[in-house]
């Protein structure tokens, strides 16, 4: 008989994020230094992983995932509004949005980020939106925690960035996961 050990398993928000061997993929925020490390050895040898941050302190917390990961992540500081990228250079994108990495998205902060996403998405390629859902319980007394946006606003504001097949895939695991199409 064959067993799995859980440590053998993906976790679901890299699955999630659509990411594979070979692309040219790009993380807008960051939040989870482990799962960003894991969304970036995705690319593995044959593509391309690059991070965008706000700060040098995210910045340094980003290339040490990469490292701890064991791949190269090409960080960016840089506003999120303005990315040092041409159009069309990534495959797939993964925007941080849990845990307060970003601005709102439904703010026009927010919104210039999903809109210079879409300039530099390739035609055909895909926007992925990790969400930190509103914790519950007694936790939500002790700590102060940003609300994700309501359902079907991260959808609503990837059609106003030009995405198309805008949706939320799923909720899980303490996640919200949507997706736009360029």
């Amino acid at each position: 008989m064959f067993f799995l050990r859980k440590s053998s398993l993906e976790r679901l928000p890299v699955t999630m994020s659509g990411v594979r061997m070979g692309e040219r993929a790009l993380q807008i925020g960051f939040a989870d230094p482990s799962l960003a490390g894991a969304i970036a050895a995705k690319v593995g040898l044959s593509g391309h992983a690059a991070i965008a941050v706000s700060d040098e302190r995210t910045a340094a917390k980003a290339r040490a995932a990469g490292a701890t990961a064991g791949v190269l992540v090409d960080v960016h500081v840089t506003p999120l509004d303005s990315l040092p990228f041409p159009p069309d250079a990534f495959d797939a994108i993964v925007l941080h949005a849990a845990a307060g990495a970003l601005p709102s998205l439904e703010d026009a902060a927010g919104a210039a980020i999903l809109r210079e996403g879409h300039r530099v998405l390739r035609a055909g390629g895909r926007i992925v939106i990790l969400e930190g859902r509103a914790r519950r319980g007694i936790g939500t007394w002790f700590r102060a925690r940003p609300q994700p946006p309501r359902p079907g606003a991260v959808a609503s504001a990837l059609s106003a960035a030009g995405f198309r097949a805008a949706r939320q895939l799923a909720e899980r695991d303490g996640y919200r996961f949507s997706e736009g199409l360029k």
